[in-house]
């Protein structure tokens, strides 16, 4: 049976763009017919996807935007940051542009100053900053259902967003948010560099970036819009010795009345009808529950009341591949293409991971 739509990828050689195609050749209602990358061009796409050996005649093409663009309904680009930018903007001018679906930071930002702060560059196309739906869909699922232009969140700010939105939604999240995060290293992408090669991983956890990484302005932005009363967060990224993962801990202090078990009700109601979203019952969260999966995990340890308020521990864990990159991508794919939510999304990882 033919599938129902056709979609290219822009920027396929990455770990973002192996999951985004490895999900995309099972999906039901949307067919993959273009590959463009600039590395292992005119090579099959198990020369750097080594899983997909046999899976599809597929090469990797070097095409420009508009020409990898032609004649489909989707693009979804794993573009590294400030390359997108460039491309983007090529694929809009086409006569009958496809949806956009971006996974780098170059349309997450309304303010071109935080996207030169934080990025390190002029934005190219600052003029089209604030068109794209910010693509989180527990924040944003109407929206993204209306747009043809959508960006991806950054994997931190998704798995810290979703720790945080029940509270800002209940009007309890104010000022300074003290967050901690955890990383596995493909998240710094397939090329190894002096801090990422696995001889200074394995075996260390480091610190990098401390206040200043470049996931901030999205997530006050993304607070803000849910309720949140000028957030503010403290945020210190830990490189650590997994493939795969984020485990993050925001620290909160709410009113003493705002026990444990009101919050994990809140929680729980906030994230009732939610399909890659789960409040575990018997544990916290952990990277090895969601490993390999679309699913976020999100819980809470609050501390004893002092001086009418309590601490609180936020935590969230997800894949940053998956949920925090193209499985993400695609949950945003599917939205606006008008398909059921949970297509080639509802596998529940490995265990063990």
């Amino acid at each position: 049976m033919a599938k129902r739509f056709r979609a290219a990828v822009i920027g396929g050689s990455g770990y973002g763009g192996a999951e985004l195609i490895r999900r995309l050749l099972l999906h039901p209602e949307v067919e993959l017919v273009r590959v463009s990358s600039v590395d292992h061009v005119g090579e099959p796409l198990a020369a750097a996807i080594p899983s997909l050996e046999g899976a599809t005649d597929l090469r990797f093409e070097e095409l420009p935007p508009a020409r990898a663009a032609e004649g489909v309904d989707a693009v979804l680009l794993g573009l590294p940051h400030r390359v997108a930018a460039h491309q983007v903007p090529e694929i809009l001018a086409l006569p009958r542009p496809p949806l956009v679906v971006d996974m780098s930071g170059d349309f997450r930002l309304t303010d071109a100053a935080a996207y030169r702060r934080h990025y390190g560059a002029v934005h190219p196309h600052p003029e089209l900053l604030g068109t794209f739906v910010y693509g989180l869909p527990e924040l944003n699922r109407e929206r993204i259902r209306a747009s043809r232009r959508v960006a991806s969140p950054g994997c931190f700010a998704t798995c810290i967003e979703l720790s945080l939105l029940p509270l800002a939604r209940a009007g309890l999240l104010e000022g300074p948010i003290h967050v901690q995060g955890i990383t596995g290293s493909s998240g710094a992408g397939v090329s190894p560099s002096a801090g990422t090669h696995h001889p200074v991983r394995a075996g260390n956890l480091r610190a990098y970036k401390p206040l200043e990484h470049q996931h901030l302005p999205e997530i006050a932005e993304a607070l803000a819009a849910a309720g949140a009363r000028e957030p503010a967060l403290r945020f210190v990224p830990v490189s650590a010795p997994l493939g795969r993962g984020i485990l993050a801990t925001a620290f909160v202090e709410l009113p003493e009345e705002w026990t444990g078990e009101r919050l994990l009700a809140l929680y729980r109601e906030a994230y009732a009808a939610e399909p890659f979203v789960r409040v575990p019952r018997t544990r916290l969260p952990e990277v090895a529950a969601v490993s390999g999966s679309n699913f976020a995990e999100v819980g809470l340890a609050a501390g004893p009341a002092l001086g009418g308020r309590r601490t609180v521990a936020l935590l969230g864990a997800l894949d940053n591949l998956v949920k925090g990159g193209a499985g993400q991508a695609i949950q945003n794919l599917n939205l606006a293409l008008g398909l059921p939510e949970r297509l080639s999304l509802e596998d529940r990882g490995p265990w063990p991971p």
